[in-house]
């Protein structure tokens, strides 16, 4: 067992290492824990976070992150937190690893995109298969593009495709619509093609794709395919300890990113935020304001901030 942290951070994207950030710098005794899984690991070439006009791999810019917030004596580690419970005011994280307590405790353990059950879309995640529209529809434009999918969403997506491509498809991978009537009624105005077959895989070459196979009927060729078959919202810890969650997974929080449980917040994409990188970092900041104000307020209540005079304890 470790001794008692001013703050564990879970999760080590982009929304963590940005709240690790602040907390090292307003020297806070911080832990971050991390499983090495981010979604960032995901985006081969992130070209809307600003400051880096020629794109960056998200697996660059996480490592950029982890050398920066090193550098403000913020303690990372690998590990999978298996449980969060909480006793009075103190928070118990157990670890394959170890056992953990802190005063307070940020999850931004975020969420994982669901990738179609289709054989071969893995090996083109990132290079030719994407999740978001707005991450990626600007650097696909021109392309033959299908949206798999058969939702709302689904069918926003090939809407808003026609802004970046004359050729845009939707390939409901053998299940029934379920877009309601307005927008069956806008893609037939748009004369967007629907394509219900059941899919039997992709054709690639080397995570770039080419074609698209049916159960029955030809091939439909393609450069480019986005899905909106859903995301797993990782929120398990957040249950543990009673925090409030939103019917769609999302762990609800306030405009500080307090949680319904005192002491624990939570930012990035486990939150209802938008999923983007450069949102996820601005929550993080927020919530490492928020949580260094926190810990101020308890020392001010409690006359425990250092007296003048007395030296400052090195990090």
């Amino acid at each position: 067992m470790t001794g008692l942290r001013e703050v564990i951070i879970i999760g080590g994207g982009l929304a963590g290492l940005s709240a690790a950030l602040y907390l090292g710098r307003s020297r806070r005794d911080t832990l971050l824990i991390h499983s090495g899984r981010s979604m960032a690991k995901w985006e081969v070439n992130v070209q809307n976070y600003l400051g880096f006009p020629d794109g960056i791999d998200g697996t660059d810019l996480l490592t950029r992150g982890h050398a920066q917030v090193a550098r403000f004596h913020v303690e990372i580690i690998e590990d999978e937190v298996r449980t969060l419970t909480k006793d009075d005011d103190t928070f118990h994280l157990q670890c394959q690893q170890a056992d953990y307590y802190a005063k307070r405790v940020l999850i931004a353990t975020g969420l994982t995109h669901l990738p179609p059950d289709i054989p071969g879309v893995k090996d083109c995640l990132g290079k030719s298969l994407f999740f978001c529209k707005d991450c990626d529809a600007y650097r696909v434009q021109g392309k033959r593009i299908v949206i798999i999918g058969r939702n709302n969403e689904a069918a926003d997506y090939a809407l808003a495709m026609l802004l970046f491509s004359p050729s845009v498809m939707i390939a409901t991978n053998g299940q029934v619509p379920t877009w309601d009537s307005d927008h069956t009624g806008w893609l037939k105005e748009y004369q967007i093609t629907i394509r219900q077959d059941r899919i039997c895989m992709v054709e690639h070459d080397e995570g770039h794709l080419r074609d698209l196979t049916f159960e029955q009927g030809d091939p439909m060729k393609l450069d480019v395919a986005f899905t909106t078959r859903g995301d797993v919202y990782h929120n398990d810890l957040a249950e543990d300890v009673g925090a409030s969650i939103d019917t769609e997974g999302e762990i609800i929080v306030d405009a500080s990113l307090k949680t319904s449980v005192a002491g624990l917040y939570a930012a990035g994409c486990v939150t209802a935020a938008n999923c983007q990188m450069i949102i996820a970092a601005g929550q993080g900041a927020i919530a490492g304001q928020a949580i260094n104000r926190d810990l101020f307020d308890e020392s001010l209540g409690r006359h425990a901030l250092p007296r003048l005079g007395q030296p400052v304890h090195q990090m």
